[in-house]
Formats: structure tokens, C-alpha cells, sequence
């Protein structure tokens, strides 16, 4: 059974695209009818598509990896940022720096650059710098933060994207397609859906529909992280009740060593 319903995704105007003029021939598929010259998305093929890219979500969360989500629009980014802060997932809201994935050694250092400055800041030369040198790097490390912040505990490159507006990000897609990372994307009638991995129709400039979507693939992974944590605790249990038994039969071995020894004596 779908964890959306239909409803909540007629509630939220999922279900609009963009004008028929502005269409993309490739979403022929997923599109229901037109109606005032405005396409709307078929919502049974969105929610069988989302419960999927949910599952997958769920499963890459599971796992241990990361899923990097990219929403740069306006109307995305704050309550992009707000729901994916809470699962711990990387996130790029403020906008997407060219090579953020094809050289992404250049970004860790910006990324490493910002906590040098951290530590600069608590040393005592900090403090013997010039009133207009500390202002400097109070910049440097304000704009480190807006750009890199959300993405600082990146080590590596991500196992996937999920992306709300494929058209605005399209560098970043094309970035992900160079080397071959899984793309979720909310995809609207203007969309070409053959770009992406995991497609989930949907009206990406509304913010009811963005937040509806998000929050539906931020819960699933939040379930996926639970699971993790439980399956790390429940073999943590097990060694610690095996290592138990064992010490266990040893000492039982012993004492029965140390009772032979006094028999025999």
C-alpha cells in the first residue's frame, strides 16, 4: 500500500505542470490530460513512481551512504534545507558551484579552508591580527558557510542526488550522468525525464508540492537510518552476549581444570 495518498498529492497541486507550449514530448507518459492549456500530471503514476524512489531512498540511507539533495529556486531552497538538516543529509540550497562532483577535491578544500579558519580563530594570533585582517576572514569564513556549510560533512561524493527542478540544475545532472551517480528527480511537464534515474512526477514550482515530496523521501530515509542503527545495535548485542558465553566457558573450563588438579593432589 502507498504511504501517499492521492489525495494529499491532489492537496498540494502535485498534479500541475507547466503550459502544453513549454512541454517536453518525453513526459507524453506520465501526463493525464490537458485542460485550460495547462498539462496535468497523472497522480497514480506519481505516487507508484515516488513510493519507489522512496524505497531506493530508504535503502541507499540504509546502507551508510549519502544522498546530496540540490533545490537552488527560491521557492525550494529554505524548506528544502529546513526537512533535510533533520535527516543529516548534505544539501546545496544556495547555489550549485560548477564542479561540485567532477572536482570535487577543489571543493573539500574549501570545505577543509573553513574549519583552518575555525581553528585560526580560537589561537591567540587571532587575536593580535588587525581590526580590518579579522574582518577579512569573518567574511571569508561567512561566505565558506553560506556556499559549503551544509555539505561540510562530505567526505566523499555522494551515492545520489535528489533533485527538485532538473531543468534549473541541469549542470549538476550533468555532473551526476559524467560519473554515472543515481539522480532522484522531481520532474515537471518541461522536463526531459530521460535524464534522471529514479523519476517522480510532480509540480516542481509550487512550494505545498516540493515540500510533499521532500518530506515523503526525508522520512524514508529517516527510516532507513533507524533501521541501520537497530540492525548496528542488535549485532553489537549479539557480539557482546557471544564474547559473554565465551569468557563464560572459559572460566567454566578452568574451574574445572583447577577441581581435577585438586582431585588428583
Amino acid at each position: 500500500m502507498s504511504k501517499t495518498s492521492f489525495d494529499a498529492l491532489l492537496d498540494a497541486g502535485v498534479h500541475f505542470g507547466h503550459l502544453k507550449r513549454k512541454w517536453n514530448p518525453n513526459m507524453a507518459p506520465y501526463i493525464f490530460m490537458e485542460k485550460n492549456g495547462i498539462h496535468i500530471l497523472d497522480l497514480h503514476k506519481t505516487t507508484v513512481l515516488l513510493d519507489n524512489a522512496a524505497a531506493a531512498a530508504k535503502q541507499i540511507a540504509k546502507s551508510g551512504k549519502k544522498i546530496l539533495f540540490v533545490a537552488t529556486k527560491k521557492q525550494a531552497k529554505d524548506l528544502v534545507a529546513e526537512r533535510v538538516a533533520k535527516t543529516g543529509m548534505p544539501y546545496a540550497t544556495e547555489r550549485w558551484p560548477g564542479g561540485m562532483l567532477t572536482n570535487f577535491s577543489t571543493i573539500r578544500k574549501a570545505v577543509r579552508k573553513m574549519s583552518t579558519i575555525d581553528k585560526m580563530m580560537k589561537e591567540e594570533a587571532y587575536a593580535n591580527l588587525s581590526k580590518r585582517e579579522r574582518l577579512q576572514l569573518d567574511r571569508e569564513r561567512a561566505k565558506l558557510e553560506k556556499n559549503f556549510g551544509s555539505i561540510s560533512d562530505l567526505s566523499r561524493l555522494p551515492s545520489a542526488l535528489f533533485i527538485v527542478d532538473i531543468v534549473k540544475e541541469k549542470i549538476a545532472v550533468l555532473e551526476a550522468k559524467k560519473l554515472s551517480i543515481p539522480v532522484f528527480g522531481m520532474v515537471d511537464t518541461n522536463s526531459n525525464p530521460n535524464d534522471v534515474d529514479f523519476v517522480i512526477p510532480a509540480n516542481d514550482d509550487a512550494s505545498k508540492s516540493i515540500s510533499l515530496i521532500v518530506d515523503v523521501v526525508c522520512t524514508a530515509i529517516e527510516e532507513g537510518l533507524a533501521e541501520r542503527k537497530m540492525e548496528r545495535e542488535k549485532r553489537a548485542g549479539d557480539q557482546a552476549k557471544a564474547e559473554a558465553q565465551k569468557a563464560k566457558k572459559k572460566e567454566e573450563a578452568a574451574a574445572a581444570a583447577t577441581e581435577e588438579a585438586e582431585v588428583e593432589a
